[in-house]
């Protein structure tokens, strides 16, 4: 017989029930900010016992004041207790350097209390300068004695042989995280052989240079790749590598131009049959010129990246300009219906940003997409009457973020204005509607149901529509 978990009194100024233990965890899990889960320390013993674990997980040196530096680490050699509940760090070198002076312990200080988070399973480097020291290596040969299991090192100067050297003798990792602007691009060249049997999740920051033959064979060594992630890889390399990563669901890559170039020339990789690539969940590209070379090319690169159906997720970044110049034909229509005969059933999110569609162009969207649940392109329109024609033939979405061209009538010089009406009669344009976020440029228009008090004492709460309008979020955030 199972045991039921026994009923804990939880009071508070909004509610008094009875709450079983064992589920204020995941409550109080669903929280993001240290504030949240420090007050819920200070509710009571219990609560205290749930928020401490989850108020110590994750610990990042760069909280700072202009006078003081309020470094974790202080807190832990007080508490050595609190250390157990420690999972990822993130270090700034900039932190260990610029108060050095003022605090000549911090580094001695911080390896310290890193020696005692036994439980450690991540840690991030974050250094902004140019200037090279010993501190990483130092932490570097704390963290080789934790359970590591993932790294992440953003830095602008070269890492150097001598911190390579000790990277690459790090086992069981499962993601790997590596962005320097300065030294040579760095593609895990002697740390894959031993990384093949663990890593599922790899950002490489710099693969510009890199020939194609070395980036897959060190890929090729990563069979167990679910997450990958290249900055600067020649995309004449990028459907080769894929025949190798057959776990792979999300893929983050450029279409650089230089590099394209010769790419529709025949190659052993068109002769290989869709079976022989990854059934990707998630693809992301990004772009900034196309040096001449037609669309055509760059979309059929994209579906040869996905040829097995599944896609859910597709984002492009790219810059306006990119495709609007006018030498180059965009067959945007054509590469919706090729995508739609493979991932019609599949594609929830079609994220385009600054690449311009036309009304049409997202009427065959919706279309051949019915499951579409996001949508975020640039279009020009006439009204919001015609934008809501277009989007009429899909029933699950629930974001809308445009960056719209008005086009003035014939009978007036003025644009059309959107409005938070605007935004309101959208949302509820059908009873079934999902649509709950439409951005509008630099505006962003949120909708939910709220109560509202009623003075009719029969129904003194009666639901009701609010929109509220705010800044958009930056859509180059990634």
């Amino acid at each position: 017989m199972t045991r039921r978990a026994k009923p804990v009194a939880f009071r508070s100024p909004f509610l008094s029930l009875d709450l079983p233990l064992d589920i204020l965890p995941p409550i109080l899990a669903h929280l993001s900010d240290h504030r949240d889960w420090h007050a819920c320390a200070l509710v009571s013993k219990i609560f205290n016992r749930i928020a401490t674990p989850l108020l110590y997980r994750t610990l990042n040196s760069r909280i700072l004041s202009k006078s003081l530096i309020h470094h974790p680490s202080a807190t832990l050699l007080k508490r050595p207790d609190l250390a157990q509940y420690v999972r990822h760090v993130t270090e700034t070198g900039a932190v260990h350097r610029t108060h050095l002076p003022r605090y000549p312990s911090i580094t001695e200080d911080t390896l310290k209390a890193l020696a005692l988070c036994k439980n450690l399973e991540s840690m991030i480097w974050i250094d902004d300068t140019s200037s090279k020291g010993p501190v990483l290596l130092s932490f570097l040969a704390v963290v080789r004695l934790h359970p590591l299991r993932e790294i992440t090192i953003r830095t602008h100067s070269d890492l150097g042989e001598q911190v390579w050297s000790q990277l690459i003798t790090l086992t069981g990792l499962r993601k790997i995280s590596i962005w320097c602007m300065d030294g040579p691009p760095r593609v895990l060249q002697g740390w894959s052989e031993s990384l093949g049997d663990t890593l599922t999740h790899l950002e490489l920051g710099r693969c510009t240079g890199v020939p194609p033959t070395i980036l897959i064979s060190v890929l090729s060594q990563l069979p167990k790749l679910r997450d990958l992630r290249l900055k600067g890889a020649p995309a004449i390399a990028i459907p080769g590598i894929l025949t190798y990563l057959l776990h792979l669901r999300s893929l983050d890559t450029e279409y650089p131009g230089a590099h394209t170039a010769r790419m529709r020339r025949p190659s052993p990789y068109d002769l290989l049959s869709p079976a022989a690539h990854p059934v990707l969940r998630s693809l992301t590209v990004r772009i900034s010129s196309m040096d001449g070379l037609g669309a055509h090319d760059f979309f059929q690169w994209v579906q040869e990246l996905v040829p097995n159906p599944g896609l859910e997720t597709f984002k492009l970044h790219a810059f306006a300009s990119t495709f609007r110049s006018e030498h180059t034909n965009i067959p945007m229509s054509r590469f919706i219906i090729n995508l739609g005969r493979v991932h019609g059933n599949t594609l929830k999110h079609f994220i385009v940003n600054e690449a311009q569609l036309t009304l049409r162009d997202i009427e065959c969207l919706c279309s051949m997409f019915p499951e579409l649940e996001s949508l975020v392109c640039a279009v020009a329109s006439p009204d919001i009457q015609s934008i809501k024609d277009a989007v009429a033939g899909v029933k699950h979405l629930q974001t809308l973020r445009l960056q719209v061209q008005w086009i003035p009538k014939v009978w007036t010089s003025s644009e059309y204005i959107f409005t938070i009406q605007d935004a309101t009669k959208f949302m509820l344009r059908t009873e079934d509607s999902q649509l709950r976020a439409i951005a509008i440029g630099p505006t962003l228009y949120t909708g939910k149901w709220v109560f509202e008090k009623s003075e009719d004492e029969k129904n003194p709460n009666r639901l009701k529509f609010q929109v509220l309008s705010d800044v958009a979020e930056d859509r180059w955030q990634t």
